[in-house]
């Protein structure tokens, strides 16, 4: 069975930082792209950034410069870290292990202006 769980979400300031985290189980983790989504407006999800099992990276035009995807595959790991961040960045983030279709069960960001 395979989960995902997020953490890190919180309340920031806006120009702030968060680094968010998503422990992987129940997959070969290494071998999997890992996606970063956030709940859109209209209720959807919209893509934030992806990561390859060999660290090749893609990132929406919304937070290239701001965001970096990375990953700990020691630690079965997924990491989205936010810089710089601004009121409209504010949105429950959620997790995805591209392979399987898995989400995890998101983290709350609120950007305070």
């Amino acid at each position: 069975q395979v989960q995902l769980v997020e953490s890190g979400g919180g309340l920031v300031q806006a120009g702030g930082s968060l680094t968010l985290s998503c422990v992987v189980s129940g997959r070969f983790f290494s071998a999997d792209t890992m996606g970063w989504y956030r709940r859109a407006p209209d209720g959807g999800r919209d893509f934030v950034a992806l990561i390859s099992g060999d660290g090749l990276t893609t990132y929406s035009d919304a937070v290239t410069g701001r965001f970096t995807i990375s990953r700990d595959n020691a630690k079965n790991t997924a990491f989205l870290h936010m810089n710089k961040l601004k009121p409209e960045d504010a949105a429950v983030y959620y997790c995805k292990d591209i392979a399987s279709g898995s989400w995890g069960q998101g983290t709350q960001v609120t950007v305070s202006s």
